[in-house]
């Protein structure tokens, strides 16, 4: 076989790995539901290693890359892809009110683009091992942070009749009573309205004692309307 088509070979070898690495990362986020899923990750992968191609056989298309006075640099081109790929995850990332979602996916999509570029340079033991730890992170860690303890944030919104409306004090002390505690607290009054409303930020230990303070909030006449939305990422 001439050197040229063991060269080839070598490259085409790169790209099918680099797809592939891509394609079972991307797998796994497409089983999550994740918008940048099965196609994405396996398209960043493989274009990250093609760019590194680019710089690893400048050789094979560049005729003055063989001589001495051309400085060959591969790292400015994994810059450069790194670059473009904070655009990539920016865009996976979405806000849906106080909550944010998508950072583990944008995340993914970033180690895939440098575990293409491993690829493309020929790292494939490097590659292999940071594929085998990218996947067990998306995997084995849902699995134990699922059932880590963790505290639990909630914008709450309470809206009652004016004459009646609970003292400030008093609406933190029937907060601590059921596990809670407020983390930032703001109020609204407007004069003929006839209603109270207090905006805060609430920290709770469990969705249960949410449930509980909701629960009691329905039997009280005096509050007209109230609203809990879960803030989390």
């Amino acid at each position: 076989m001439h050197a040229q088509e063991t060269v080839y070979l070598e490259i085409a070898l790169r790209l099918l790995a680099a797809l592939a690495i891509g394609a079972l990362i991307g797998m796994e986020r497409s089983y999550q539901g994740r918008p940048a899923g099965f196609r994405t990750h396996a398209l960043v992968c493989l274009a990250s290693a093609v760019l590194m191609l680019v710089t690893v056989y400048e050789a094979l298309w560049f005729a003055g890359a063989g001589q001495a006075r051309v400085q060959i640099d591969p790292t400015r081109m994994a810059q450069g892809i790194m670059t473009g790929i904070g655009f990539l995850g920016a865009g996976a990332i979405i806000k849906e009110g106080l909550t944010v979602r998508g950072l583990t996916t944008a995340a993914s999509i970033w180690i895939t683009a440098s575990i293409g570029i491993l690829v493309g340079i020929g790292f494939y033991v490097p590659a292999g091992l940071a594929a085998a730890l990218t996947l067990g992170t998306l995997s084995l860690f849902r699995w134990i942070e699922s059932r880590m303890p963790a505290l639990l944030y909630y914008d709450f919104t309470l809206r009652a009749e004016e004459s009646r409306a609970m003292p400030e004090v008093e609406l933190r002390r029937f907060l601590a009573r059921h596990g809670m505690s407020v983390s930032r607290l703001s109020w609204r009054f407007r004069r003929g309205e006839g209603v109270a409303e207090y905006r805060m930020t609430i920290r709770a230990d469990s969705e249960a004692s949410v449930q509980r303070m909701c629960a009691e909030l329905k039997t009280r006449d005096e509050i007209s309307e109230y609203r809990v939305v879960p803030i989390g990422t």
